[in-house]
């Protein structure tokens, strides 16, 4: 069964950094592209970043481009969101996802079946 585990969430400081962490089953980055999603209170689900499975391409929401990086590591297993100066409005649960393809990911909450528990983001001073 696929398993997603995300970590690496905390409180942090407006312009600060963090970075999250979503390790995945073995092999499942070889099949499978990666999403981040991100969930504030009281707002839908949305696409921050995603992965593609064949070539390793990354896609960003307008939101977040040019802040934040998307990167894997195939020998852990691992796919990593580094997010550099935070808002206040990055305040949110984070989710990765998988979704079972090789074409070019997208970031549509819909096109993923597997989830992670999700990790809060709390960007405050």
């Amino acid at each position: 069964q696929l398993q997603l585990v995300e970590s690496g969430g905390g409180l942090v400081q407006p312009g600060g950094s963090l970075r999250l962490s979503c390790k995945a089953s073995e092999f499942v980055l070889d099949y499978y592209s990666i999403g981040w999603f991100r969930q504030a209170p009281g707002k839908e689900r949305e696409g921050v970043s995603c992965i593609s499975s064949d070539d390793g391409s990354a896609y960003y929401s307008d939101s977040v481009k040019g802040r934040f990086t998307i990167s894997r590591d195939f020998a852990k297993n691992t796919v990593y969101l580094q997010m550099n100066s935070l808002e206040p409005e990055d305040t949110a649960v984070y989710y990765c996802a998988a979704e079972n393809t090789f074409r070019q990911c997208v970031i549509s909450p819909h096109e993923y079946n597997d989830w992670g528990q999700g990790t809060q983001v709390t960007v405050s001073s």
